[in-house]
């Protein structure tokens, strides 16, 4: 077809030039061998204009074709793609569910075995004591009469000391008050640092600083001891000044160790209300204001629940200098994080006992879901207090991430080179417990020691 064409548009092309000839030799006069030049040149500059065409109409052709194929192409590894895909979900199907067999039975193989080891403790205990009691039978005659005298009005022959016993238990307030003005006008006021570790990674990622007041003698006053009557005799402003600046000495040198560290630092309500301290706390908070986003203001539950005018807008000129807060020692977890997170609070503290205890009545959500609604709102959860593995399996089962206990590491006090800002940058807390020096081996990059539970 395409030849019956090429001799079909040949015979046109040589009809024109010779009509195009027949025109300048009749028409115009032009002698015979002119004309024929001229014919000769129309029939080569149409040939010539055909063939270009052709190319091009080819040229076309081949391109539309080679587009087809690519798409062809294209289709065909989209194809070879889905097939791949499926064979994938198919093998790993197949396999994984050899694996999620393995995987469901593992913990519960590994529950057994933690399960006979309790199993082997407890007999082992009832043993010793089962021993214990058969060798001093008078021990148990005590024992047993104890119950009787005390109905009786006698005393016990073993007396136990009250819950919150101490040193300073049968101290008189005035007795009370004069050891803690005494501790804070000597200086005697530590900082202790307890870690708050990510779950369940177990990596240090904040500390709590929490205050200890030490008499001449050097026995120490816990929070438990002095709280109250400070609070009550209006001295916490002074003990936060102290705390506040040892923080903030102690942050910095974290920080130049590891910058992802954050410090909560215990601020007493009375403190935002105290019209000689707060102006100066207001200015030694802008002045370290770059250290914000790594220092959390701390208040209590029933603090923040009784907070007025004075300590709302204080709280927020805190909160528009970047400072972030926390709220502990919570017992209600009825609360609205909407409005926990307009007031600048990006924590919240629980205790694992609270948080576990599924028979809390008259609250409007699972504490299941507390850490789900808190963090849709930009808030933190933390679970304190906790003292078992038991209880951090059962924290993770309600999606808790960070938690702090006895369990990791109990409250440590900070050196005092570190306070003093010599010493070694790696030696902040005290591993024995005290102010002594030595080398301290540090478990992680967060730079302080902590017990790593197994």
């Amino acid at each position: 077809m395409r030849r019956i064409a090429a001799i079909f548009i040949a015979i046109c092309v040589i009809c024109i030039a010779a009509s195009v000839g027949a025109v300048v030799y009749l028409v115009f006069g032009v002698s015979g061998v002119e004309s024929s030049i001229v014919a000769l040149a129309v029939m080569l500059t149409l040939a010539l204009f055909n063939i270009l065409s052709s190319r091009m109409r080819d040229r076309a052709h081949i391109e539309d074709q080679i587009a087809d194929l690519s798409r062809g192409t294209a289709d065909l590894s989209r194809q070879l793609s889905e097939y791949g895909r499926r064979l994938s979900a198919v093998e790993s199907d197949k396999f994984g569910a050899a694996g999620r067999a393995k995987a469901a039975a593992d913990p519960l193989a590994a529950e057994i075995g933690e399960l006979g080891n309790l199993i082997k403790q407890l007999a082992e205990t009832v043993a010793a004591h089962e021993s214990a009691l058969a060798a001093t039978p008078k021990t148990r005659e005590m024992e047993i009469s104890s119950p009787l005298a005390s109905a009786m009005g006698a005393a016990p022959a073993i007396a136990s000391a009250p819950a919150g016993g101490g040193p300073f238990k049968d101290k008189l307030r005035s007795e009370m008050l004069a050891l803690i003005r005494e501790a804070i006008d000597s200086n005697r006021i530590d900082l202790y640092l307890q870690p708050i570790l990510t779950l369940p990674q177990r990596k240090v990622r904040y500390y709590e600083g929490m205050t200890r007041l030490r008499t001449a003698s050097g026995e120490l006053m816990l929070p438990a001891d002095f709280l109250a009557l400070a609070e009550a005799e209006g001295l916490m402003p002074r003990i936060d000044n102290l705390l506040l600046f040892r923080c903030v000495q102690v942050l910095r040198r974290l920080l130049s160790k590891n910058r992802e560290i954050g410090l909560f630092c215990n601020i007493s309500a009375s403190t935002l209300t105290d019209p000689q301290f707060f102006p100066q706390f207001s200015q030694f908070m802008e002045a370290n204001r770059a250290l914000a986003p790594s220092l959390m203001l701390e208040f209590s539950q029933s603090a923040m629940e009784s907070f007025g005018p004075i300590e709302q807008e204080n709280m927020a000129a805190l909160a528009e200098r970047g400072f972030r807060f926390s709220m502990d020692q919570v017992t209600d977890v009825r609360m609205e994080p909407r409005n926990l997170a307009e007031r600048g609070i990006r924590f919240v503290k629980v205790a694992s006992g609270l948080l576990l205890n599924r028979s809390v009545a008259g609250t409007d959500i699972h504490t299941a879901d507390l850490s789900d609604l808190l963090g849709r709102h930009g808030i933190s959860l933390i679970a304190e207090k906790i003292e078992t593995e038991a209880v951090v399996v059962d924290l993770l089962d309600f999606d808790v991430r960070f938690g702090q206990g006895f369990l990791f590491s109990p409250p440590r006090p900070v050196r005092a080179e570190a306070l003093q800002g010599v010493g070694d940058r790696n030696d902040v807390i005290a591993r024995d417990g005290g102010l002594s020096s030595g080398t301290s081996r540090t478990d992680s990059p967060d730079m302080v020691p902590h017990q790593q539970a197994v």
